[in-house]
């Protein structure tokens, strides 16, 4: 039996099951066999099963209840079902954009890279011509660029997984995963191809405002920097100097978001006292970006901190 060249892993929770059909199509669309494709729906504890909805797809696609465990888990089910040379990660709510996701393929088929990293757009756009990077190491690649650490976007081969999965019970999950995997990349594409529709939806994981959930967040960004930092001293020099650049950038939006979220000097104070016990703190002395650089000279100093949290303030 051939194997699939792609394994797309669908997650779903209590979502409108017409988003979740509407992801199916635009993945059904593609220019894949029905061999070369494999479509695995993990249903994490939804309220109500889709399956009477999902009968229309019949073998299309491969259905799977589990008791409500979180993303992470949902995504780990995936990953075990899967059987694709590549896997893709979709969340049930978003869409596949067929002519630049077909761009992505192509890259697959023709260079066979490791991953092919990709753009995600709210609009759908579909633009023709796209401009893509020479294949480096996702090494390389992380030293000298910022990444987005979202896991749905990007392809990549399942066998450079190993035993990586992703940390069950935390949001930001992608932060930790998508570094960890590009690290094990020694052949990456980058493409400005915009082939991913991310739909936002009010009461999703990140839209939702409830305070307590704010703070479980800013929590685990908080623990995923940690848990990167300590995997830097295991890496040789180089690997070492891209997730150094990684979590200098993770620590910048984790300290913006806690001023963002909390509006509280004494709440910042001490979260800086922590990263500061853990060597993250103050941020290096890197030129990675202008605004990179500008946002370390700002927290140098009590004085722009302070003028740090009235800038934010005002954009909040």
């Amino acid at each position: 039996m051939e194997k699939p060249l792609i394994s797309f892993i669908l997650t779903y929770h209590d979502l409108p099951v017409k988003m979740l059909c509407e992801c199916i199509d635009s993945i059904l669309i593609l220019s894949l066999r029905s061999a070369e494709r494999e479509i695995i729906v993990v249903d994490d504890g939804s309220e109500k099963s889709p399956i009477n909805d999902l009968m229309k797809y019949g073998d299309e696609i491969t259905y799977i209840r589990q008791a409500n465990k979180g993303l992470s888990e949902a995504r780990n089910t995936g990953i075990r079902m899967a059987k694709g040379d590549y896997l893709q990660f979709v969340d049930g709510d978003d869409l596949l954009l067929q002519a630049p996701y077909e761009h992505c393929i192509d890259l697959v088929r023709f260079s066979h890279p490791e991953m092919v990293v990709f753009n995600l757009t709210h609009t759908g756009s579909e633009d023709k011509t796209y401009q893509d990077m020479d294949i480096q190491s996702g090494s390389d690649y992380m030293r000298n660029h910022n990444i987005r650490g979202t896991a749905c976007g990007y392809l990549f081969q399942r066998c450079i997984l190993g035993d990586l999965r992703f940390t069950p019970g935390i949001v930001h999950e992608d932060e930790e995963f998508t570094p960890l995997l590009m690290l094990r990349a020694e052949r990456i594409c980058v493409t400005d191809a915009e082939a991913y529709l991310y739909r936002r939806r009010p009461g999703s994981i990140i839209t939702d405002s409830h305070i307590r959930k704010k703070l479980r967040r800013l929590r685990d960004a908080r623990d995923i920097i940690s848990r990167l930092n300590h995997q830097v001293d295991r890496l040789p020099a180089g690997d070492k100097a891209s997730l150094q650049r990684r979590i200098a950038q993770l620590t910048m939006d984790y300290l913006y978001n806690v001023i963002r979220e909390t509006q509280s000097r004494h709440y910042l104070d001490r979260k800086i006292d922590g990263l500061r016990q853990e060597g993250l703190f103050p941020l290096p002395d890197r030129d990675y970006t202008a605004k990179y650089v500008w946002f370390r000279k700002m927290t140098n100093s009590s004085t722009g901190l302070s003028i740090l949290m009235r800038i934010i303030a005002l954009t909040k």
